[in-house]
C-alpha cells in the first residue's frame, strides 16, 4: 500500500463502511444523519479530523484530506458532504477563533464540538457592546441536524452602515452560536442529499460575544500549521471537488460490479460484453482519473508553495477553484452515465446507483461550483480584473 492508503483519515473513513452503508436509507428517511452514523463520526475521529492539533485534530494536508473525503462520500452522498460540511466548519473556528472564544467553545467542551451551518451573508449584525446583535434568514444549513452549533454568516452593522473590510467591499463575518439559541424552520424535502440535515434556520436579535466570530475571508489562523493560511473558500473548493469524485467513484465501481452479473432483457449476455459499455466504462474512468489528477496536483502544489512562506494569491485561488468545478461538472457526467448504463436497477429505491444519481444532481446545484466560477476565472485570466471575491 502507498502512503496515502495508510493515512489516518482514510483508515478512519473505512472504518466506518460498515455503519454508513446501514445507515444511509434510514438517514434519509431521517432526513438528517441517524444517531449511529453520528457516533460512529465521533468514534473513529472523523469529526475532529481536520482541526488544528490542539484541538483534537490531525492538521492533514490536502492529499490525505481529499482521499478521505473521497471514501467518505463513496461510501454514501450523504455522509460525504457532512464530511465537507461539518468537519471543516469545526475546523475554521478552531484555526480563526480568538483565544477566548476557542477557550469558551473548544477547551470548555474537551474538543468534542460539532458545528454546520451557511456562511454567505445573509445576515447582519449591529455592533454592540462585546459583540454583535444578529439578525437574519438562512437556507441550507448543512450538517445542522446534529449540531451543537450554528454558523451564520453576516454583515457587521455600526449605527446602521455597513462596516467595510476594503473601500468597495463590506466585511463579512461568521457567527458561532449555540443550537438552543437558533429559530429552525426546516424546510429539508429534497430529492438528493437528504440525509445530511440541511435545515434553514433564523436569527433575530441574538447576541452573539465578538469572540465568538471571525472574519469570513480571513487567511490569519491563530492556531495549527500552513493548511489554515488557504482561508474558507479554497478549502470549502476542495470538499466540493472531493465529494464529487467520491459520489462519482461509487457510481463507476457499481456499474461495473452490475455489469458483470446483469443480462439486460432480450440479450444472451451480461452488459459486460457490450462494446460500448466496454468503451464508455474506460472512457469514463479516465474522466475519472484526469479530474482526480488534476485535483490532487493543484492543491498540494499550492500547499508545497505557501507551507514554503508564499501568499495565497488570486491566481493559485482561481486555480484551485477551476480544478474544483471542473472535477463536479466531470463526475456528473460520469454519474448520468452510470444511471443509463445501469438500466431499471438505477432506478430502485435503496439502490446506491439510485441516491448516486439523486445526491450527484443536488449537489451539483451548490453555488460554489456553479458557471459563475468559471466566468470570473476568466475574467481574472484575461486580464479584466486583478481579483474576485467569488474565488
Amino acid at each position: 500500500m502507498n502512503a496515502i492508503a495508510q493515512s489516518d483519515g482514510l483508515r478512519m473513513a473505512r472504518s466506518i463502511e460498515t455503519v454508513a452503508l446501514a445507515e444511509a436509507a434510514p438517514s434519509e428517511k431521517n432526513r438528517s444523519l441517524t444517531a449511529p452514523l453520528v457516533a460512529a463520526l465521533w468514534d473513529s475521529g472523523l469529526m475532529q479530523f481536520m482541526n488544528p492539533r490542539v484541538a483534537g485534530g490531525h492538521e492533514p494536508g490536502f492529499a490525505e484530506l481529499i482521499e478521505t473525503w473521497i471514501e467518505m462520500a463513496r461510501q454514501d452522498g450523504s455522509l460525504g458532504w457532512i464530511g465537507i460540511a461539518n468537519i471543516p466548519s469545526s475546523c475554521f473556528a478552531a484555526a480563526y477563533l480568538s483565544d477566548e472564544g476557542f477557550d469558551a467553545i473548544f477547551t470548555a467542551n474537551d474538543n468534542r464540538v460539532t458545528m454546520g451551518g451557511q456562511f454567505f451573508p445573509n445576515g447582519t449584525g449591529e455592533t454592540v457592546e462585546g459583540g454583535y446583535k444578529v439578525t437574519g434568514a438562512w437556507q441550507f444549513g448543512s450538517g445542522t441536524g446534529h449540531s451543537e452549533y450554528v454558523c451564520a454568516g453576516f454583515l457587521p452593522m455600526d449605527n446602521g452602515q455597513l462596516v467595510m473590510a476594503t473601500e468597495v467591499m463590506p466585511l463579512m463575518m461568521v457567527a458561532i452560536v449555540p443550537r438552543a439559541q437558533v429559530t429552525f424552520t426546516d424546510g429539508w424535502h429534497v430529492q438528493g442529499l437528504k440525509g445530511t440535515g440541511s435545515y434553514d434556520y433564523n436569527l433575530q436579535e441574538v447576541f452573539v460575544p465578538a469572540s465568538h466570530t471571525y472574519p469570513l475571508l480571513t487567511r490569519e489562523p491563530l492556531r495549527g500549521g500552513p493548511l489554515y493560511r488557504f482561508g474558507v473558500m479554497p478549502l470549502t473548493g476542495c470538499g466540493h471537488a472531493a465529494w464529487a469524485l467520491g459520489v462519482a467513484r461509487s457510481a463507476i465501481d457499481d456499474v461495473r460490479e452490475l455489469a458483470i452479473s446483469k443480462t439486460r432483457m432480450g440479450e444472451t449476455s451480461s452488459i459486460a460484453h457490450r462494446l460500448t459499455f466496454q468503451r464508455n466504462l474506460a472512457h469514463h474512468e479516465a474522466i475519472w482519473r484526469a479530474a482526480h489528477r488534476l485535483v490532487v496536483d493543484t492543491f498540494t502544489g499550492f500547499e508545497v508553495e505557501v507551507a514554503a512562506g508564499a501568499p495565497v494569491t488570486p491566481q493559485m485561488r482561481c486555480d484551485m477553484r477551476i480544478a474544483a468545478t471542473y472535477a463536479t461538472e466531470a463526475s456528473r457526467e460520469i454519474v448520468q452515465w452510470a444511471h443509463l448504463a445501469a438500466g431499471t436497477t438505477a432506478i430502485r429505491e435503496g439502490n446506491r446507483l439510485e441516491r448516486a444519481f439523486r445526491d450527484m444532481y443536488t449537489g451539483t446545484q451548490h453555488a460554489f461550483i456553479s458557471e459563475n466560477i468559471y466566468t470570473e476565472a476568466g475574467k481574472l485570466m484575461l486580464g479584466l480584473v486583478e481579483d474576485s471575491p467569488a474565488l
